[in-house]
């Protein structure tokens, strides 16, 4: 299993819940939700990565299941890798998605490859 798909569809329905329109994309051997065509939160392996509002980063690294999120061995900062401690229960799972859901609209968007056609 390359991420937990049960995991994914509670995310999933918590967007569906909200009436916010998201697409999935794979990547990162798991699976990202966009929002705006921003990556707002993802599912690797049993973690959620969440992008959050910089000024929340300190103080929700003292959170339980909470920890930097060091993918490529560079820490990112407004990036969290959160365990099941942090998310297990619903309360849980929705205060962080919201969090990351908050934060979305003030994100940049990754800059867009140019494709070159030969």
């Amino acid at each position: 299993m390359a991420y937990n798909e049960f995991l994914a569809d509670r995310i999933a329905q918590f967007f569906i819940d909200k009436k916010v329109s998201f697409n999935e994309k794979k990547m990162f051997g798991g699976t990202c939700f966009m929002i705006n065509d921003k990556m707002c939160v993802g599912v690797m392996k049993d973690e959620i990565m969440a992008r959050i509002h910089p000024d929340k980063y300190e103080e929700s690294l003292k959170k339980e299941g909470c920890k930097e999120m060091n993918f490529t061995g560079i820490t990112m900062k407004g990036y969290v890798f959160l365990s099941v401690d942090a998310y297990d229960l619903e309360v849980d799972l929705h205060y962080w998605l919201q969090l990351a859901l908050d934060f979305n609209p003030l994100a940049k968007a990754s800059k867009k490859k140019k494709v070159i056609k030969k």
